[in-house]
């Protein structure tokens, strides 16, 4: 009878297997496993198998002398951004879910997720390939599992009763992000107004197209976060204008948008620099 030859699960000195780790831990692999998916336990995968380093064990030990109680530490302040930025960067769909599932638990806003835990968590991602730490798949990647959750969350913003008016939200063309834009639009559904979501890398001529289409539109609100989009962002706005006059207020903001006379110089009615302030200017009329 020949003997088989036993291949053992082994991982570099500075780290231990997720196995290996629970055992460390004194609780089952599958707790340990949720440890690693609601961002508790920080892990990445090498070879097919879950690794953690033993400085994060060790912390993670350290914060919670009662590891099989760890979860109670969801109820606590917790940087929601972090751990979801570090199943994004696993490339972790159901991971990134389950980060967002335990916030809600714990307490944090539909708002908060977005403009706390998702938009900080992209914006540190984009930061770092800016740098050039990290590659342009990482971004992408992280995006299309936050459109996924996105997308879960969207219904959850729609209110009930009459709606307070009709709001275009876009991006002119060569603006390539339009997460900022759906989650503006979710963000005002929530206060109530009906929204329409044109997405990004919109041509001026349809932008001007859905505007004229729309009954009762209150404001057209314009997003830009890449510098290289504002003059067709510019040119977008001062076309609206022709088009509809000052009956149709237009309001503009993103990353590429650093002050009010900026927005003016841009052609906008008014700058938001962030969803409470637009709301106050969609308030004014």
């Amino acid at each position: 009878m020949v003997a088989q030859k036993v291949i053992v699960e082994s991982a570099p000195a500075h780290e231990v297997t997720l196995h290996e780790a629970a055992a460390m831990l004194d609780v089952h692999y599958m707790t340990a496993y949720r440890y690693v998916r609601l961002g508790l336990l920080p892990a990445h995968k090498a070879a097919g198998t879950w690794r953690v380093l033993l400085h994060d064990l060790r912390e993670f030990q350290g914060q919670s002398p009662q590891p099989l109680d760890a979860e109670a530490s969801l109820k606590k302040n917790v940087v929601w951004w972090e751990r979801l930025e570090a199943r994004l960067l696993a490339g972790d769909g159901s991971g990134a879910w389950a980060v967002v599932e335990a916030a809600l638990v714990a307490g944090v806003s539909l708002e908060d997720i977005y403009t706390k835990v998702l938009s900080p968590a992209m914006v540190n991602i984009g930061d770092q390939w800016a740098r050039g730490d990290l590659e342009i798949y990482h971004e992408h990647q992280a995006s299309a599992i936050v459109g996924r959750i996105m997308g879960r969350l969207g219904p959850r913003f729609v209110g009930r009763g009459r709606t307070k008016g009709s709001i275009i939200v876009g991006a002119p063309e060569g603006e390539h992000h339009d997460l900022v834009v759906s989650m503006v639009a979710d963000l005002l559904r929530q206060r109530g107004w009906e929204v329409f979501d044109l997405g990004a890398d919109l041509p001026a001529h349809s932008f001007i197209a859905a505007v004229k289409n729309t009954p009762e539109v209150a404001a057209a609100c314009v997003s830009i976060t890449s510098p290289t989009a504002r003059d067709a962002a510019r040119k977008l706005i001062f076309s609206l204008r022709e088009a509809a006059g000052d009956a149709v207020p237009i309001y503009i903001g993103g990353a590429a948008v650093l002050s009010a006379a900026d927005a003016e110089e841009l052609g906008a009615h008014g700058w938001a620099s962030d969803v409470d302030v637009l709301v106050g200017l969609l308030a004014q009329g």
